[in-house]
C-alpha cells in the first residue's frame, strides 16, 4: 500500500538540502559559538549565516530575528514582555488563534491584564471595524495570526497593524502557518512582533524565531548567558538553527511554484468534495493558505474518519496537532459559529509541494467509498 502524508501543516518533513546543510554541525563541529577558538567560530558564522537567511524570507534586518526553541516560545516572550513593560491593560486577541496565544494571553488575567476576544465572522475572519472600536488608550497589545493553523484563512493583519500604529500599539502576529506557503513581508504588514517556527515549512522541530521591530526593546523570556545579545540566552542549537536557515532559503527560491502546486491540489480535493452529498468546507469563501482545506462530512466523528482513512494509507488531521485526541469541538469552528456535531466531524487536510495529483485522487475516491459505505449502514 502507497501511504500518503497529508499534514504537513502539523510538521513537514526535511529535505536533503536541508539535512545536508545541518549535518557538519551534527558530526564534526561540535564547537560552542560563544567559545573564541575555531570550532566556536565556525558555530557563530554558520548561525549568522542562517540567520540572514530567516531575515530575508520575511525582508527584516538580521540583527532583528531572535531564533528560539520555535513558535509557541516566540509567543510566550510576547506575553511575558508585555507582562513586564506594563502592570496592567487590555489585550485584544483573535478567538481563533493557537492555543500558544491564547494560553500565556489569559494567564495575564492574573496579573492585572484583561484579555479580549475580537470578533470573527463566519469564515473566521477578524471584523476590521469592530476591532478598530475596540482600540483605546489602555490597548497593550493585539494579537492576530495571519494564517489560521486550521482552516487556513488569512487574516487582514496589514489592515489592523496600521490601526494598531495610530494609536501607537504593539500588534504581534503569528506567522507559523503563513510563512513558506505565502509572501511575508514584515515591513510591508507593519507588525511589531511575529512569530516563527521553521517545522512548518521544512526544516527541523525544535527551532524557531521571534522577529522584533527595530523601535521595540522587547523584554527577554530566557535569562541566563546573555547569548543573542541578551535576547534570549541559552547555548544555541547550531545544527537546527542552520536548518532553519535553509529551509528558509529553499521556501524563498520556491515559494512561487510550490504554492501554485499546492493550490491546484486543494482545489481538486474541494472540487472533489463538493460532489460527496452531506459535505462541508469550512472558510470556503475566506481568503486561505494555498495547502489547507478544512471540512466535515455528515454523520461522520473526526475520529473514525481518520482512522478509516489511515487504515487506506492516508496521514490527516482533526485540525491543530495540538488538539488531535480531545473530544471537544474545535474552538476555531466555534468562534465561526458551526454547530458542535458538525465541528466534532471536522478533518484537514494539508499538502505540500511534494504531494501529488495522484494522491489527491486516492483520497477523493477513499472519501467517496466511506460516504457510500455509510449510506448502505444507514439504509438497512
Amino acid at each position: 500500500m502507497a501511504y500518503s502524508y497529508l499534514d504537513h501543516n502539523a510538521g513537514t518533513g526535511l529535505s536533503e538540502s536541508v539535512l545536508e546543510a545541518m549535518m557538519p554541525y551534527l558530526r564534526q563541529q561540535q564547537g560552542n559559538p560563544s567559545s573564541s577558538h575555531r570550532f566556536g567560530r565556525f558555530g557563530k558564522s554558520a548561525m549568522e549565516t542562517a540567520r540572514q537567511q530567516v531575515a530575508d524570507l520575511v525582508n527584516v534586518d538580521p540583527r532583528q530575528v531572535i531564533f528560539t526553541s520555535g513558535g509557541t516560545e516566540s509567543n510566550n516572550q510576547v506575553f511575558s514582555g508585555l507582562r513586564e513593560r506594563f502592570r496592567d491593560g487590555e489585550i485584544l486577541v483573535n478567538p481563533t488563534e493557537h492555543p500558544a496565544v491564547l494560553e500565556p494571553a489569559y494567564r495575564l488575567q492574573t496579573h492585572g491584564f484583561t484579555v479580549l476576544k475580537l470578533p470573527v465572522n463566519d469564515q473566521g475572519v477578524v471584523a476590521v471595524e469592530a476591532a478598530q472600536a475596540m482600540m483605546n488608550d489602555r490597548t497593550r497589545l493585539v494579537s492576530v495570526m495571519l494564517a489560521n493553523n486550521e482552516t487556513g484563512s488569512l487574516q487582514p493583519v496589514e489592515t489592523l497593524a496600521a490601526l494598531c500604529n495610530q494609536w501607537q500599539i504593539p500588534m504581534h502576529t503569528d506567522a507559523v502557518q503563513a510563512v513558506g506557503k505565502i509572501p511575508v513581508d514584515f515591513r510591508q504588514l507593519g507588525v511589531k512582533l511575529m512569530s516563527l517556527s521553521a517545522h512548518k515549512m521544512g526544516g527541523p522541530k525544535g527551532v524557531g524565531a521571534l522577529i522584533v521591530n527595530r523601535s521595540l526593546v522587547w523584554p527577554a523570556l530566557i535569562l541566563g548567558g546573555g547569548q543573542q545579545d541578551d535576547h534570549r540566552s541559552g547555548t544555541e542549537n547550531v545544527a537546527a538553527i542552520v536548518g532553519f536557515g535553509a529551509a528558509a532559503e529553499h521556501a524563498r527560491q520556491t515559494l512561487e511554484q510550490s504554492a501554485r502546486h499546492c493550490r491546484q491540489l486543494r482545489d481538486a480535493l474541494e472540487a472533489s468534495l463538493k460532489a460527496l452529498p452531506g459535505a462541508t468546507i469550512f472558510a470556503e469563501q475566506a481568503e486561505r493558505l494555498p495547502n489547507t482545506v478544512f471540512f466535515a462530512l455528515q454523520g461522520y466523528d473526526s475520529d473514525s474518519l481518520l482512522m478509516a482513512l489511515d487504515r487506506q494509507g492516508f496521514s490527516v488531521s482533526s485540525g491543530s496537532a495540538c488538539g488531535t485526541g480531545r473530544q471537544t469541538p474545535s474552538h476555531v469552528l466555534k468562534a465561526m459559529g458551526v454547530d458542535d456535531l458538525t465541528a466534532l466531524g471536522a478533518v484537514r487536510v494539508s499538502v505540500s509541494a511534494d504531494n501529488t495529483l495522484d494522491e489527491i485522487e486516492r483520497l477523493a475516491d477513499a472519501l467517496a467509498r466511506e460516504v457510500n459505505r455509510f449510506s448502505h449502514i444507514m439504509n438497512r
